[in-house]
């Protein structure tokens, strides 16, 4: 038997798909849907769209609620619902983003919600029972359950498009072993000890962050990390914790540093990895299963649904109790597998963004694109943001694929974290992608003044400085004796410069992240191996100090990956997202043989805290106290006209030792050197003149006093 299939694509037409299905209409009078005992007459005269296809129109709205079927004489068909949920008029007569959604929980009630308008009917299936849900407006479903329901597990079975289905919420705050149920629980029950009293880190300014991207895996996993709890949230609460050679580790080593911020890669749940055997596999956290949960693996008990959260506040305090702010690592551009997720199960075909021709978008360039426009995508997304700034007291965001994301959503997530009592961190990849929304609302670089306050990674600072990320070979201004110079002005003045060799990145300079390396892609040293093979192992390092200081000296906000203050390498691989620790891990045996390297970080670090000038908001007055100085070919410099203070900042991308000509005759202390104290034999300077070694890096300071 030829089999039929009809959809509906609007509210107010019918597509009927299968073989020669024309001759059909065709030699048919009469043509109507039935749902729930009502009669659809439809039209179909002239709207044949080849000989497989054939389009009907109803002046009647098509209930898209209903289990229907389409009547053809002796011929029922089955009608399935399909792109009338990316239709606007959906969007508004099923918007049910006033409604709170979920597991919602006190100890005399819980009320089970999930929005999922297409189904004909749904079910919730906790613990061992079985209830039916009532449907509310908007396409709402609800069932109230009557008792202290903490610990219980559940599911959604929605029937829809004649097929029944297991949904895990979307919306829950827990998940049993690799995330098969969901959980209720009370919140209360989860908080550490003074979770709540501990204050956030107050900043005055974000402009005065600095950031350190941190794996949970990689930071501890190492056997030489001197952390009990390895690879878990628990390792990074450690205190005091010491390498096998009595180096600081973990926590403890990253406060030392000096970082204002760690940024952790996604924490929620994630796909790839098993709960029961993390160490089978490996994932950097860009699979997302459930936006609202904890990931299991790193919990150093996973089958406890509840331990996972309570472990992750522990982690997110202990860090605040050191006063440093965490930013995660947030994922809504994509999921892991659009077929299998639950949004895709609860309403097919909404959540995506789809091209005219009904295939799905895929500028993510991971299989799916969220439509983060849709309402009740949107709602999603900023209910997400709402409950780990409250449930877990994070202090900012990380947008991975931000330019995927439009900018009304951004927009209103931004307005959402300006009602903290302290400032959130927003910042984001802001790459141009081929997805099916136009560009000129999506919240790439290009729009960023759209959205002021909203940081965005400079990919123009990362080329300058090391090459173009997409040419392998290429070099850039530290390893290509100079090259890009005619650059760095604009890059050190923050990026957002009218008038300079190159265009600005963004609008205001408070929307730069200045970095040379993050978890994608080569590290620094790995790239340099690549580029500058012929270069000696030493010059390549200095080569990288040279760039790290860049980074962290240039207006804006640096950003550094952990480990890159101390070479840290990949073995050359370049996507390492499920390579596994022996390739992820920080080396903490490394990190003991690269303390001046690592002081050399923290000196810099510091200098860039005590002086204001380093973290300038406003043009006009980066304009007032930054000058690029004359230098010989190739060298770049720039004095920076502190309070009471001059600063001299020279990098010398060069193999030959360089005179240089200081702004002004003086006594100038040499406040750091890329070198270190075993090629430095002096660390002031009287006079105007000062003598620059191969690939050295300095600032210098004059008092005006």
């Amino acid at each position: 038997m030829k089999e039929y299939k009809a959809w509906i694509d609007n509210f107010h037409s019918l597509q009927l798909e299968g073989p020669i299905v024309n001759d059909i209409v065709t030699n048919i009078d009469r043509a109507y849907a039935i749902g729930n005992g009502e009669k659809i007459h439809l039209i179909s005269e002239g709207h044949t769209i080849d000989e497989n296809t054939v389009r009907f129109y109803s002046e009647d709205s098509l209930p898209v609620d209903q289990d229907m079927f389409l009547y053809l004489g002796e011929l029922e068909i089955p009608i399935y619902v399909r792109g009338v949920v990316r239709t606007e008029k959906f969007d508004e007569k099923y918007d049910g983003s006033r409604e709170d959604l979920g597991a919602i929980y006190n100890d005399i009630e819980t009320i089970f919600r999930v929005w999922s308008p297409v189904a004909t009917e749904m079910k919730l299936h906790v613990n061992e029972s079985v209830y039916e849900m009532k449907r509310k407006k908007f396409g709402v479903w609800e069932y109230t359950l009557t008792e202290d329901c903490h610990g219980y597990s559940y599911l959604f079975i929605p029937t829809l498009n004649k097929e029944t289905y297991e949904v895990v919420d979307p919306y829950a705050k827990a998940v049993t072993t690799n995330g098969e149920y969901g959980v209720v629980v009370n919140l209360e029950t989860t908080d550490p000890d003074e979770f709540r009293e501990t204050p956030r880190p107050d900043i005055e300014n974000l402009q005065d962050s600095s950031i350190y991207e941190v794996h949970i895996r990689d930071a501890t996993i190492d056997s030489r990390s001197g952390i009990v709890d390895k690879g878990k949230y628990l390792g990074l609460t450690e205190k005091d914790a010491k390498t096998v050679h009595q180096y600081s580790s973990g926590l403890s080593y990253i406060k030392e540093l000096g970082v204002s911020h760690v940024q952790l890669l996604p924490v929620n749940d994630f796909g790839r990895v098993n709960d029961l055997e993390p160490n089978k596999q490996y994932n950097w956290g860009y699979d997302p299963l459930f936006f609202q949960v904890p990931e299991g693996s790193y919990s150093v008990d996973p089958t406890d649904p509840f331990a996972r959260i309570t472990e992750l506040k522990e982690l997110i305090h202990s860090f605040h109790q050191e006063g440093l702010s965490v930013i995660i690592d947030v994922v809504y551009n994509h999921v892991f597998v659009k077929e299998t997720s639950s949004f895709e199960k609860l309403v097919p075909g909404y959540y995506f963004r789809y091209h005219d021709n009904g295939t799905v978008s895929n500028g993510t360039g991971v299989g799916n694109d969220i439509a983060t426009e849709k309402r009740m995508a949107r709602k999603f997304i900023l209910d997400t943001i709402g409950y780990w700034l409250r449930e877990y007291r994070v202090d900012g965001f990380r947008f991975d694929l931000m330019g995927a994301i439009d900018l009304t959503t951004m927009q209103q997530i931004q307005n959402s974290c300006k009602k903290e009592e302290t400032p959130i961190l927003l910042l984001g990849e802001g790459w141009g992608l081929q997805t099916a929304f136009s560009s000129e609302k999506l919240s790439t670089s290009f729009k960023s003044h759209h959205l002021p306050g909203i940081r965005f990674f400079n990919d123009v600072f990362r080329d300058t400085i090391k090459g173009n990320l997409f040419e392998s070979h290429d070099h850039g201004f530290v390893n290509g004796k100079g090259r890009y110079i005619e650059r760095l002005t604009q890059l050190v003045k923050g990026s957002a410069a009218q008038n300079e060799d190159i265009p600005p990145f963004v609008h205001e300079v408070t929307q730069t992240v200045n970095y040379v390396e993050c978890h994608d892609n080569h590290t620094l040293a790995d790239r340099l191996e690549i580029t500058n093979s012929s270069d000696t192992n030493e010059e390549r390092m200095k080569m990288h100090k040279m760039a790290t200081g860049l980074t962290i000296v240039s207006q804006g906000i640096p950003f550094i990956h952990a480990g890159q203050e101390w070479f840290r390498s990949k073995s050359g691989d370049e996507n390492s997202y499920i390579s596994g620790d022996k390739i992820n891990q920080l080396d903490w045996k490394r990190r003991g043989e690269k303390e001046e390297d690592i002081q050399y970080v923290r000196d810099l670090l510091s200098i860039r805290k005590e002086y204001s000038v380093f973290r300038m908001t406003k043009q006009e007055d980066i304009n007032r106290h930054l000058h690029v100085l004359i230098t010989p070919p190739k060298v770049f410099g720039f004095t920076l006209l502190a309070y009471k203070n001059d600063l001299c900042i020279y990098a010398n991308p060069t193999e030959k030792d360089v005179k240089i000509e200081l702004p002004s005759s003086g006594d100038w202390e040499m406040l750091v050197t890329s070198l270190g104290k075993h090629e430095r034999t002096y660390f002031s300077v009287r006079g105007k003149e000062c003598e620059l070694r191969p690939y050295e890096f300095i600032i210098l300071r004059k008092s005006r006093l």
